[in-house]
């Protein structure tokens, strides 16, 4: 498996093909993945998050802590998460600066976080959220990709179901084992979902939620 920086046209096509989301975050680096047989899988991409507070409970100030906001892969890779193992070796080469990774895991998509469980990341807080989303397509999608699509394609937003988004499990991963030490005070127990049966096949890389096609394992031993 080999990461390269990927380009603002891969980035968009992965994320708007791949991922659940459907929309462009602000990205900071981002990386595409490629299989053994060379064959392209898509772009992990890292940001500086959606608040400049971001590293204020953990006591690091902006450009020290960033984002990991889309994993969009088709499932051709071997181990997703040896592909984010890899992309974090080499933010800590392109970003030396930045000491830890966060991300989150949108229970709203069943998401529990599974791919960080499984190597290692500390769960740190559930957040609750008073904002709403809507079932679009077979999927309940964020407010703001449907206000985008009310703007760009007409789309009617009285005629979708809604309902109160159901919040986030927020996930930090240090970059070095010393604040690893410092933040593991922080972490919390993780929260399991019932569905899961393990951590098994690579076609929910979709949804950030698998190891791969292969059994995961601690990203320290990669990056």
């Amino acid at each position: 498996m080999i990461l390269k920086k990927s380009s603002k046209k891969a980035n968009k096509y992965a994320i708007m093909n791949y991922h659940y989301s459907k929309r462009m975050p602000n990205i900071r680096c981002s990386y595409s993945v490629f299989n053994n047989k060379n064959e392209w899988c898509g772009v992990i991409a890292y940001g500086l998050g959606a608040s400049p507070s971001i590293g204020k409970p953990f006591n690091l100030v902006q450009g020290e802590i960033i984002e990991l906001v889309r994993v969009a892969l088709n499932g051709k890779q071997e181990s997703t998460s040896k592909a984010i193992a890899l992309s974090l070796k080499l933010l800590k080469k392109h970003c030396p600066s930045v000491k830890m990774v966060v991300s989150y895991a949108d229970k709203g998509q069943n998401h529990y976080g599974t791919i960080y469980q499984a190597t290692n990341w500390l769960f740190v807080n559930e957040s609750k959220s008073s904002g709403t989303e809507y079932f679009y397509k077979g999927r309940w999608t964020h407010s703001k990709t449907i206000s985008d699509l009310v703007r760009m394609r007409g789309l009617k937003r009285d005629s979708l179901k809604s309902r109160k988004m159901s919040g986030k499990l927020k996930y930090i991963y240090p970059l070095n084992k010393n604040l690893k030490k410092e933040m593991i005070k922080l972490s919390k127990p993780y929260i399991k979902n019932l569905c899961d049966s393990g951590v098994n096949g690579s076609t929910s890389s979709f949804q950030d939620e698998s190891g791969g096609s292969i059994p995961t394992e601690s990203l320290y031993n990669y990056a």
